[in-house]
């Protein structure tokens, strides 16, 4: 679990209840013809901009802003030098009995035993990083959508309620209660926006960057196992995927 992401929602959230609270009872803060304004009108609005198939796929997607598990760099170029030394002493057939978690790695080396051509083997796996990225960044748009419509579905419930208030000034006591409901819609929109859709849009953002480096790591260690390279060769050139100061400690920064 991604802790990051799970402390700082609930730090957000608990930090605006609590000045719900000082500023009076959370009953005054709850509206429910606004919350089916800002919180149905964005669902149905970001559905309208894409297929079922994609709007309720990005349920699944958004897991990964909360459960992902992700290899280091630092293991991957490990394990890929440990198989390019045996590449060099037994050839590719050793590399068949390589134990590997890394379903991206085991499909490259899954090629290589098979006697693939190294073009060919770059062309599929760059191919397989391009969808899997894209397959990321579709999600994090969906939320990122989300993000921009749930404030402006705030606004127009505050039109709606705004204009409510205005066909009712015969009663100046009502025009206060009146506007503070006028202005829940805003809040709600502004929470839903700035509290869950962007911080997940921009995880998500985060995951598929950090899953497309790993894989591009991986092609390079591929095509130089293919190539014959000396694993301490292999060793360097992977080792410029880390930070400066990671290449000779393997720490993090």
């Amino acid at each position: 679990m991604d802790l990051a992401t799970v402390i700082g929602m609930l730090g957000a959230i608990g930090f605006i209840v609590m000045a719900m609270l000082m500023g009076g009872t959370m009953s005054m803060f709850i509206n429910v013809p606004s919350l089916l304004i800002v919180f149905g009108g964005s669902l149905f609005v970001v559905l309208s901009q894409f297929t079922l198939g994609q709007f309720f796929g990005a349920g699944k997607v958004a897991g990964k802003a909360f459960m992902f598990k992700i290899d280091t760099p630092e293991e991957l170029i490990e394990k890929i030098v440990e198989m390019a030394d045996a590449a060099r002493k037994g050839g590719f057939l050793a590399l068949e009995e390589a134990e590997i978690s890394n379903e991206f790695m085991q499909k490259g080396v899954d090629m290589l035993v098979d006697g693939h051509d190294i073009e060919v083997v770059r062309e599929t796996l760059s191919k397989d990083i391009k969808m899997t990225t894209d397959r990321h960044e579709f999600g994090a748009t969906i939320f990122k959508g989300m993000g921009d419509v749930a404030p402006a579905m705030g606004m127009i419930g505050t039109l709606i309620g705004l204009v409510a208030m205005l066909s009712n000034m015969d009663d100046p006591k009502s025009i206060g209660p009146a506007m503070a409901v006028a202005l829940l819609t805003t809040l709600y929109g502004a929470f839903f926006a700035n509290i869950i859709c962007l911080p997940i849009a921009v995880k998500l953002s985060n995951r598929a960057s950090e899953e497309k480096l790993n894989q591009s790591l991986i092609l390079d260690g591929i095509v130089g196992i293919a190539d014959g390279q000396n694993p301490r060769v292999i060793d360097g050139i992977l080792k410029n995927y880390l930070a400066a100061s990671k290449r000779s400690t393997g720490e993090e920064e």
